[in-house]
């Protein structure tokens, strides 16, 4: 079924959801308005409560009344990807959810990123850092040149040295 014509609602009704590389927080509204605004109904969870995410990110929990537009690049970054679970999508499309992050944010949103697929929501990550998708990814695709270059299984991708050299590596 095509999407992409369907007004933003209509996508989220069918399960998807989309975490952007830009983060698009709303920054005069609160940590925990902004995951409100997360929710399919208000005060209806699914899979994810507050609860959740603040034991992931303890960060949020401990600024959940600042305002979003004051949080740093990573805890935005954090919240963006905790707002669209708390719609309960059945797959989530993500965006470069590591660029521009610390090492240990980037740690933390490999954690989250288990914890989805462990939830049983279908994870579509697009992601330069090779360790992450490897870790957390059951099959992988190699884009070159806007085209698909690979197919594959985290092992099979580690066993095919010359496609690794040529389009991984530098």
């Amino acid at each position: 079924e095509r999407i992409d014509a369907l007004p933003t609602h209509a996508v989220v009704r069918r399960g998807i959801g989309y975490v952007p590389e830009d983060r698009q927080i709303f920054p005069t509204l609160t940590v925990r308005q902004n995951l409100e605004l997360g929710l399919k109904r208000p005060g209806k969870f699914g899979r994810w409560n507050f609860t959740d995410v603040f034991r992931l990110f303890p960060n949020l929990d401990a600024r959940q009344n600042t305002a979003a537009g004051v949080l740093s690049g990573g805890e935005q970054q954090m919240l963006t990807m905790c707002r669209t679970l708390m719609g309960d999508p059945e797959l989530i499309l993500i965006d470069e959810p590591t660029e521009g992050l610390a090492p240990k944010l980037v740690e933390q949103v490999g954690v989250l990123l288990e914890e989805i697929a462990r939830r049983g929501v279908s994870v579509l990550l697009v992601e330069q850092k090779l360790t992450i998708a490897l870790r957390i990814s059951s099959r992988l695709y190699v884009m070159g040149h806007g085209r698909i270059v690979f197919e594959g299984t985290p092992a099979e991708l580690q066993a095919n040295a010359a496609m690794r050299q040529e389009w991984l590596e530098v």
